[in-house]
């Protein structure tokens, strides 16, 4: 190949110089000559085309002189005119078309064409703006051919003016070197690396040019054609064909910088006497001061091939391309004009490097060159990165699938979500539904059925409009709902809309109104400008908060680039150098900073060579003059060389900056040069031999935290398929860091894995994993004051190996490591929320190769014969279906793996088993994908939920994700919203950008508001994923580009509504005390409150991020307030926009991760749909929770409900150890035996649904103030901050105890009193039903929170977390069994003190009585207001009448109390317990707590309490404090806590007189008749495996002689039974009449056969410890009369059978 010389043309202030030794130098004399011959040619054919150059094209021209007479002063230093004047001559006589190659070496060798000496090579050039390829060196003594190239286009060149240049031997005007030559091969680029392995070669991988702001001269070539012709022919001789051949042997050595120093060889034996040939004498500005460009090491050898091109079609241009070159540029200041006469640039066209740099094959176009302006070095990343043109391609390609003319898939307003359940109120279920009609004053109310479809409701409602239907278009009608922009959906019923689900749950009016499509707002709509505006993935995140630093910008760049060239420019001028290099090394220090602080180690040599040659004494360069007719042959070498070291280290560092921004820019492109790719040899991976190896260089840009807290630092690198390690992972060695500019960590160390690429599968992935081992003796490292051992994760980083078009990835890599910049002594090196993050570079060089190397995908094998799996042994049957049995992979054996892949053609049967199976497969590599697409092809198509696995890490395939999304697109767009976070995370594994997930989520989000509502947030929040963050900005650029500018502005109100609420947050969460009201609503001008905040609603309306259905007008600026926890959130109150809607409120919380609460949440929606699906409506509360940014989110607020601590504290702080707080609070807001009793229902529905879903989940940190109640009894869960059983401690202590949350005052509300009751069995059987259902489906959980493992939960990082829940869901027991489990779970957690006793502590901690509550609070639990004495009238006389006794929900007794006020003739009469009488004592002691208060009577007694010799005791000393009390000062006796206790309730009114009993009708009695047995027993009998199961459930309303309750337990025989051998008995249940036993009672080795003769004998007895156990009841059954086959559940009544 031929070696490539450069000259310092661009931007650039000097050439390289040559090396000192030399093998052979040309004569000087036949240089002049050849160079004057030249000249006088170009000027002679200037003659016929100068008429057509104006002055203005002429002084386009970069390097001109002040003055025409400058310019003939350089002419006149080659005064050998006669002699070029004979080698013109000569050539123009010879007809160059017809000579033999014999007869052109023979005029080549005249002496004319030859020199005496070559000299050496030089480095390499100093870069230009354009960054061309002649970055490259060889060994002396390989020449390369020059091969026909592209043509040239016209560069525009940079607008720095050149040095003075000295006149050089060996070195021509034009800038060729001996030996070398820019034509662009063929071959790939090599950077030899020294130091290193002799068998690796790194390439420098080409990027787009950089032009500089500014006037921007051209330059023509000045070469005529008649001198192209000889050069043509020159390339075809056989002298040059024989020298010209490059050799293959390339030396690697360490990449020490970009251009090392070259030896140069003595040997002059193998020099082409053609190689040094100047072809373009003319055309490039004299050269002096020439230094080589970067040193390296003495021992370091470097070698480089390049690629070369051929220039002749630069040369074969027109001259009228000088007319179109004619932009000026200021030298000095002043604008230069006129005519100048320019040197070409030989061989080392500028032209042509940047095309090629600019991965773009140049134009011509009738002779003249055009390149446009955009093709600038810095261009947006997005034009160079391949990967993401062919994404952004991709998009715009999609969105063509949805016009905007098509109203299905861009409707503009939001669907309201449907979903469908079994109706469990039965088919004709009727609904009462309110539809508001424009003109109609009162909105039309009727009854319809819950299975009508919307339409039919339409056509309800448009009767009362028209009269005739006929006439009427029904589907131009919607029904909108009310204070919602959300629409139903006509083709589904109207009962399967989530609306009016929680309208029916909530017990709510149904309001809609109807609209017809022209009226309801489409303002989300997509436009047809929409659909014109071109993809940008960039454009519209400037308004989207992004945490990484964002990257220098072009601008930046070149102002950085032109300062720094000002700065050499004075250096040179100035005589205090020292001062000037110090600036100079200050725009050098900027440069690197910008370019994200990486400093190569030839920009640290050549500043270090600039400082040095400040210091060297000066002395003046002496002028060489030439006389005509000296003997130049002879002259001496040294007097030539350059003699200015300080231009000489300018230049060197000018190359050395260029080099470093050359190699950032290519960061960003793919792996193998574009621009030769379309001639390089391609070679398929799975013959590559080769092991994988690669070089990891340095880490730049490393933290100055970093440098004090860590003492070395090393590298882990594994390499990674399918979420798994393909071989062990490789640790570097430990380094420290090193100072120059900045810190950086060199390991410079050769990584080898022992695997060949051919054995690499497509995806596979290189993971560097960064560390930092602590420095112990920094007082200032993180966790300073703990005990510290192993290292820290500092960072990850990851890359593909073969890149999105398939090549294996070479070349040298910087790889971006975002870790944050935020440390502190008690965080490490966790970052706060909102800073921005910081990324190390990692510099990772990989080989390069003369080829390409292509993975082919494989194509699937030859059919398989399917089997059918009854035709297996029956062993391997059992065991084959026992591993297809089980839900997942996560319990698979490395043996069941074997096994099952080695009969995977026998369970095609079994749908679901695929991705057991693909999980099994033991290889992934090229050979081994052949068998897996068959497998693939013949699947059956699997369900899109069981599909969803596929999505997981373990399945890294293209092709088996791109399948498993094609089966989850039959999923609805509903149901796709409850898995987005899913999909979301799953993007991650995702090998390459531009991908069919991708593809789907995007595609969906056109077409669905709610679900691109979703996405935009989903998106949004994973931007703070260090290691995919950028990932996911690429993609949601994309989605902004194409969602439509309605909705785009929308998300931005959104986000900035956000922004907003969470300055206030902050601010409110910072202060403290009574001042953070203040904080709220009146900041003062610099800091953001609610006004500020109102200011933007009022300007713009603005939907919930939480859901776009809602769309606030204002604020509520006095209903806003904050939550007295430790987050100290907001609470938001905005006014509906909607007239006809209600207010909205949603909390603001600020500090707290809320994506596991999302996670928890949409755990928990999943489990209510899927119960609802089966029948079972366990009445969940789903409120919606949204993480909008890093530890800052949105959550909706449930209205009329509160903490049970805030229910319990009113009972005092020991509260939680009361059993009726929960029952009196429900009592109070639902007064009617009616509604409580609806009330009571509710909450042992939703308890059960919480019970089970807190214990699937492990959600932990249950305190009284994270479960709420709901006036309407509905029990919910909220705060998820521990899930997966990470319970929080008090020291060593779990402070969850208990499996779930369920107390004794809960108990009291299921039981309705104190003693268990068949409701508590009910409770029981919902819980057990709830928790079978969701075992069903266990690998849809496990599926799900696998999808989240890389989401960064602190809680949700391993295979312990999914283990957890594995676990909790009894996978491998059958519903009995897991019946009974979930059972004594239940008691296990009744029983529990613990956690009242952690109740207990929380009320404690959150201790806030700071006297009664606020008018807007019950002052006494019992009493829904607060009245006074104004209110009710002055109390004459108050004493306690009577007592009486009750028995709902138990045995107590009620004191009457007789109250006369003033002006009333009859008293009235108010039943109090002798409970109320001491909460009103307590809290009068609060109110009053300096006032001495009348003693209350002791509640302790001996005894029973609740009997008649109590009650009476307590009336007289009740009547005494009553008395007190009346007496004292009237301060107290009048106060509002006294008149509320007074103030008749809704139940006296309602009691029977004061001599009533009020005794439920259905109460047992409480003395049976002797001898009378009764109640039933609930039994679940089945048979399996030759075993005989009998689970006792519960038994119901037993009776016993006395009245008293028993202590129940059931034994059983099988009939007949001599011995008593079949003697089976359960636990004793004590103190109850309905007692729970869910145990299971088995019979083994008995045929049904056997059993069908015998009979169960059940018999219920009661222990007693004082005297003989009594029967209860029993039931006999004939085991004949049962089916055997299946399970029989079912109640049997007892009767008096005899028994054993």
């Amino acid at each position: 190949m031929a070696q490539i010389s450069s000259s310092n043309e661009l931007k650039q202030r000097s050439s390289p110089s040559l090396g000192t030794a030399r093998t052979k130098d040309v004569d000087k004399e036949e240089a002049l000559q050849m160079e004057a011959e030249a000249l006088a040619k170009m000027q002679k054919e200037r003659v016929v085309t100068g008429n057509k150059q104006t002055s203005e094209s002429l002084s386009s021209t970069r390097q001109k002189a002040q003055t025409p007479n400058k310019q003939d002063h350089d002419l006149m230093v080659f005064p050998e005119a006669v002699a070029k004047k004979r080698v013109e001559d000569k050539l123009s006589t010879v007809d160059i078309d017809k000579m033999t190659h014999a007869e052109l070496e023979k005029l080549l060798l005249d002496e004319s064409f030859e020199s005496s000496k070559v000299p050496a090579l030089p480095a390499t050039p100093v870069l230009s703006p354009s960054f061309s390829s002649p970055f490259y060196i060889r060994p002396t003594g390989q020449r390369g051919q020059w091969t026909p190239g592209l043509p040239v286009t016209c560069t525009l060149p940079p607008i720095y003016p050149p040095a003075s240049y000295n006149k050089q031997a060996g070195v021509f005007q034009n800038g060729l070197h001996l030996r070398m030559s820019t034509y662009q091969s063929t071959e790939p680029v090599y950077l030899s690396l020294p130091g290193r392995s002799q068998y690796i070669s790194y390439p420098l991988t080409t990027t787009t040019p950089f032009h500089p702001r500014g006037s921007l001269p051209m330059y023509p070539p000045t070469l005529t054609p008649e001198m192209a012709k000889v050069f043509d022919k020159i390339a075809s001789t056989s002298e040059f064909l024989k020298n010209g051949k490059s050799s293959t042997d390339l030396e690697m050595t360490g990449f020490k910088s970009i251009v090392p120093k070259l030896p140069t060889s003595e040997n002059s034996s193998d020099i082409s006497k053609f190689d040094w040939l100047d072809l373009d004498p003319l055309s490039k500005p004299k050269v002096d001061n020439v230094e080589i460009l970067c040193n390296a090491k003495d021992d370091a050898k470097v070698t480089s091939s390049t690629v070369a091109e051929d220039p002749w079609d630069a040369v074969l241009l027109e001259e009228k391309l000088l007319v179109t070159c004619h932009l000026e540029r200021k030298v000095n200041g002043k604008s230069t004009a006129g005519a100048t006469v320019t040197r070409s640039q030989s061989l080392n066209i500028r032209t042509t490097q940047l095309a090629k740099l600019q991965d773009q094959t140049p134009q011509q176009d009738n002779g003249t060159i055009s390149l446009t302006t955009e093709n600038a070095l810095l261009q947006d990343i997005e034009g160079r990165n391949q990967e993401l043109a062919a994404f952004c391609q991709g998009v715009t390609k999609l969105r063509t699938n949805f016009p905007y003319t098509n109203q299905h898939t861009n409707p503009g307003f939001v669907l309201s979500p449907v979903m469908l359940q079994r109706n469990i109120s039965g088919e004709n279920a009727s609904i009462k539904v309110s539809i508001e009609i424009e003109g109609f004053q009162q909105p039309v109310t009727f009854t319809c059925d819950v299975s009508s479809p919307v339409e039919l409701i339409i056509m309800q409602a448009l009767c009362w409009v028209h009269d005739d239907l006929n006439e009427v278009d029904i589907s131009s009608y919607i029904l909108k709902i009310c204070g919602q922009e959300e629409v139903l959906q006509n083709k589904h019923c109207v009962g399967s809309h989530e609306y009016i689900q929680n309208c029916r749950k909530w017990d709510t009016e149904i309001k809609l109104q109807l609209l017809t499509h022209s009226v309801v707002c489409r303002d989300l709509a997509r436009t047809e400008e929409d659909d014109r505006t071109p993809t940008n993935l960039t454009k519209h995140l400037y308004k989207v908060e992004k945490p990484f630093r964002e990257n220098i910008s072009r601008h930046s760049v070149e102002e950085l680039l032109e300062a720094y060239h000002i700065q050499t420019d004075m250096v040179l001028k100035n005589e205090n150098q020292q001062k000037a290099v110090d600036h100079v090394v200050k725009a050098v220090r900027k440069i690197c900073y910008a370019l994200d602080g990486v400093e190569t180690q030839a920009i640290t040599d050549s500043v270090k060579k600039l400082r040095r040659a400040v210091n060297l004494p000066r002395s003046k360069s002496p002028e060489v003059s030439l006389k005509p007719g000296d003997d130049t042959s002879n002259s001496s070498v040294g007097s030539l060389q350059p003699e200015n070291p300080v231009q000489m280290s300018i230049d060197q560092l000018t190359a050395a900056v260029y080099a470093l921004l050359h190699l950032h820019l290519n960061s960003g492109c793919s792996s193998s040069n574009s621009a030769t790719k379309n001639n390089r040899s391609t070679k398929e991976a799975w013959t590559a031999t080769e092991h994988l190896q690669f070089t990891i260089f340095a880490a730049h840009g490393i933290l100055t935290s970093w440098v004090s807290n860590y003492e070395k630092y090393y590298l882990v690198c594994s390499l990674t398929h399918n979420g798994k390690d393909l071989f062990k992972p490789v640790q570097s060695k430990k380094v420290g860091t090193y100072k120059n500019f900045f810190y950086l960590i060199k390991w410079d160390e050769l990584i080898i894995f022992p695997i060949q690429i051919s054995q690499l599968p497509l995806e596979s992935v290189l993971c560097l994993t960064l560390f930092g081992i602590l420095n112990q003796n920094s007082g200032s490292s993180p966790d300073s004051n703990k005990q510290r051992k192993g290292p820290e994760m500092l960072g990850q980083v990851s890359l593909p190996l073969f890149d999105f078009r398939r090549l294996l990835t070479c070349g040298t890599k910087l790889l971006y490591l975002w870790t944050s910049s935020h440390v502190t002594p008690a965080s490490g090196t966790a970052h706060k929320r909102g800073n921005l993050m910081e990324k190390i570079v990692l510099q990772v060089d990989f080989p390069s190769l003369a080829f390409d190397t292509v993975y082919k995908i494989p194509q699937a094998a030859n059919g398989l014969v399917h089997h059918s799996i009854e035709t297996l042994e029956k062993n391997v049957k059992e065991r084959l279906l026992a591993i297809l049995a089980k839900d997942g992979t996560l319990g698979l054996s490395k043996e069941d793996k074997e096994f099952l892949w080695e009969k995977r053609q026998y369970c095609h049967g079994h749908t679901n088993s695929l991705p057991k199976i693909l999980a099994s497969a033991p290889h992934w590599d090229w050979a081994s994908l052949p068998e897996i697409y068959l497998l693939l092809q013949q699947w059956s198509p699997l369900p899109p939920l069981t599909a969803l696995e596929l999505l997981d890490s373990k399945f890294a395939d293209q092709e088996v994700r791109t399948t498993a999304v094609n089966w989850i697109e039959a999923i609805s767009d509903d149901e796709l919203t409850d898995f987005l976070p899913q999909f979301v995370q799953a993007l991650k594994y995702e090998t390459y950008l531009d991908n069919s997930l991708v593809r789907c989520i995007l595609a969906r989000a056109l077409g669905n508001i709610q679900i691109a509502h979703s996405v935009y947030w989903l998106l949004k929040d994973t931007l703070h994923d260090a290691k995919f963050g950028v990932r996911y900005e690429h993609i949601l650029g994309a989605f902004l580009s194409v969602c439509g500018k309605g909705l785009r502005e929308e998300l931005e109100k959104q986000t900035r509504l956000v922004q907003l609420l969470g300055m206030v947050a902050e601010k409110v969460k910072q202060t403290s005390g009574s001042a953070r009201q203040v904080e709220l609503k009146f900041q003062s001008k610099f800091t953001h409150g609610m006004e500020r905040v109102q200011s933007f609603l009022t300007k713009n309306k603005c939907r919930l991020p939480l859901n776009p259905s809602l769309v606030a007008k204002e604020l509520n600026v006095k209903a806003c307030s904050f939550f007295n926890s430790n987050a100290v959130p907001l609470k938001v109150t905005l006014v509906n926009a909607d007239p006809l809607g209600e207010e909205i409120n949603v909390m603001f919380k600020v500090g707290e991760d809320l994506r596991q609460d999302m996670l928890a949440l949409q755990m928990i929606k999943i489990m209510d749909k899927i119960w609802l699906q089966e029948g079972l409506d366990l009445r969940m509360v789903i409120f919606k929770c949204l993480s909008t940014g890093k530890d800052r989110g949105m959550v909706e607020l449930v209205p009329a409900s509160d903490t049970l601590r805030k229910i319990q504290v009113e009972y005092g702080v020991t509260g939680s150890f009361k059993d009726k707080p929960l029952a009196e609070w429900l009592r109070k807001y639902n007064p009617t035996e009616e509604e409580y009793e609806k009330a009571s229902e509710n909450f042992i529905y939703s308890c059960a649904g919480c019970c089970v879903a807190t214990y699937v989940l492990g959600i932990c940190d249950r305190h009284n103030d994270n479960i709420m109640l709901r006036s309407t009894g509905h029990m919910f869960h909220i705060d998820f901050g521990k899930f997966l059983g990470h319970a929080q401690t008090f020291g060593s202590f779990k402070r969850d105890r208990a499996p779930f949350v369920l107390t004794s005052d809960m108990a009291y509300v299921i039981n309705g009193g104190e003693k268990p009751t068949i409701r508590f069995q009910l409770f029981v059987d919902l819980c057990c039903q709830a928790y079978n259902l969701i075992r069903k489906h266990e690998n849809l959980f496990l599926n799900l929170l696998s999808l989240m493992l890389s989401s960064g939960l602190p809680e949700l990082t391993g295979v312990q977390d999914l283990k957890y829940v594995q676990d909790a869901l009894q996978p491998q027991t059958t519903d009995a069994e897991a019946t009974i489990f979930f059972t004594r779970l239940i008691e296990s957690s009744l029983g529990s003190v613990a956690t009242k006793f952690n109740f207990f502590i929380h009320n404690l901690a959150q201790l806030r009585f700071s006297g009664l509550p606020s008018n807007d609070e019950p002052i006494l639990s019992f009493s829904p207001k607060t009245y006074s004495l104004r209110q009710d009238g002055r109390i004459k006389e108050v004493s306690v009448f009577t007592y009486q006794k009750r028995y709902n929900p138990d045995k107590h007794y009620i004191y009457v109390v007789r109250v006369l006020r003033e002006g009333q003739v009859e008293p009235t009469f108010v039943f109090r317990t002798f409970d109320e009488f001491q909460e009103l004592h307590n809290k009068l002691g609060i109110l009053f707590p300096l006032w001495k208060l009348p003693s209350f009577p002791n509640k302790m007694v001996l005894g029973r309490t609740h009997i008649k010799d109590v009650a009476a005791k307590r009336k007289v000393e009740l009547n005494s404090y009553i008395e007190h009390l009346m007496n004292s000062s009237a301060e107290v006796s009048e106060c509002d806590l006294v008149y509320t206790f007074f103030h008749p309730l809704l139940r006296d009114e309602k009691a029977e007189g004061i001599d009533g009993i009020a005794k439920p009708a259905d109460a047992s009695p409480s003395s049976p008749t002797s001898g009378k047995v009764g109640g039933e027993v609930k039994l679940s009998i089945s048979y399996r495996n030759g075993t005989l199961f009998i689970m006792v459930m519960h038994i119901k309303d037993l009776v016993t002689e006395d009245g008293a309750d028993p202590n129940p337990y059931v034994k059983t025989y099988l009939l007949p039974d001599i011995n008593k051998t079949s003697k089976r008995k359960t636990k004793i249940t004590r103190k109850t009449r309905n007692p729970t036993f869910n145990e299971m009672l088995v019979y083994s080795g008995y045929s049904k056969e056997t059993l069908k003769q015998r009979e169960l004998q059940l018999s219920v007895l009661s222990a007693e410890s004082l005297r003989e156990n009594f029967f209860l009841g029993g039931v006999m059954l004939s085991l004949k009369d049962f089916n055997l086959r299946k399970e029989t559940v079912n109640w049997y009544p007892l009767t008096a059978v005899p028994y054993l």
